[in-house]
């Protein structure tokens, strides 16, 4: 288990690791131009990634890449290249959706960390014992739509370390698995181009009436999440990594949820009252 708790931020841009980095996170996650489940952020080239991993490893930060799709198997040749590239430059850890791809990269890299992504939907303790002791992942990012209730159930990970979401945008669909963006636009959510129909307003049609919803009309949006008062719960429930969403948002936005959630942290572990 990780021996101190983390804070980990978002990072779309290299503005946005700077912020990151000077705002108190422990480690960042980012993307390539594949595989990753937001190909609307900047993400960063083949060639950036040492220099990142090195900018992170210098000042005391872990580096995470999302690898957080579903992988088609004529793209198992370009996957297995991505898991050699991740390796070579050094990352902390690849967050991973597809099972076939950690079985891949057990074969051919066997030494890099594999965290399982909320993207796998680890609902419950069962589920997280089964990827930790026949998967062998070491850490499990817990699926967004669980109660602390229900965290309690977890044990601490059984024998994985725990990662949850505390700050952003939810979805209405368990952990990001929706097929509503392709069905309407035929940009798959479960390839990183979901077009955010939850975010949409819609119209409320009862027996062919439409009804008048005035200013309520986002039927399907969840408001963010916001955890911030919650930390000393989770720390009790044994989670190891706060992590922010936000991939999407401004080197701004990161500073200022970091700075927060920093001292939220902070006062947790110093068990002083927030």
């Amino acid at each position: 288990m990780a021996s101190e708790p983390e804070l980990l931020a978002p990072a779309g841009d290299w503005d946005c690791i700077r912020a990151a980095v000077a705002n108190g996170a422990d480690a960042v996650y980012f993307g390539l131009p594949r595989f990753n489940a937001r190909l609307r952020a900047h993400n960063f080239s083949e060639e950036e990634l040492p220099v990142i991993v090195d900018f992170c490893h210098r000042r005391g930060v872990k580096a995470y890449v999302t690898f957080n799709t579903l992988v088609f198997t004529g793209e198992l040749e370009a996957a297995g290249d991505y898991l050699r590239l991740l390796n070579a430059a050094g990352v902390d850890a690849v967050l991973v959706q597809d099972i076939g791809l950690v079985s891949l990269a057990r074969r051919i890299t066997p030494e890099l960390p594999i965290h399982a992504s909320t993207q796998m939907t680890i609902t419950s303790p069962e589920g997280a014992r089964l990827v930790h002791e026949e998967l062998g992942i070491g850490r499990i990012v817990l699926a967004r739509e669980l109660s602390l209730r229900e965290m309690e159930k977890f044990h601490g990970g059984e024998g994985a370390e725990l990662e949850v979401f505390v700050h952003g945008a939810l979805c209405v669909a368990y952990s990001g698995q929706c097929l509503t963006s392709e069905s309407l636009g035929q940009r798959s959510a479960n390839r990183g181009e979901c077009a955010q129909a939850c975010r949409m307003p819609y119209e409320l049609m009862i027996d062919g009436v439409v009804r008048d919803l005035g200013e309520r009309r986002y039927l399907l949006s969840p408001q963010d999440l916001a955890a911030v008062h919650e930390i000393p719960s989770l720390l009790g429930r044994g989670v190891v990594s706060f992590k922010i969403e936000g991939r999407l948002k401004s080197p701004e936005y990161v500073a200022a949820i970091c700075q927060v959630y920093r001292k939220a942290l902070d006062t947790a572990l110093a068990r002083e009252p927030w």
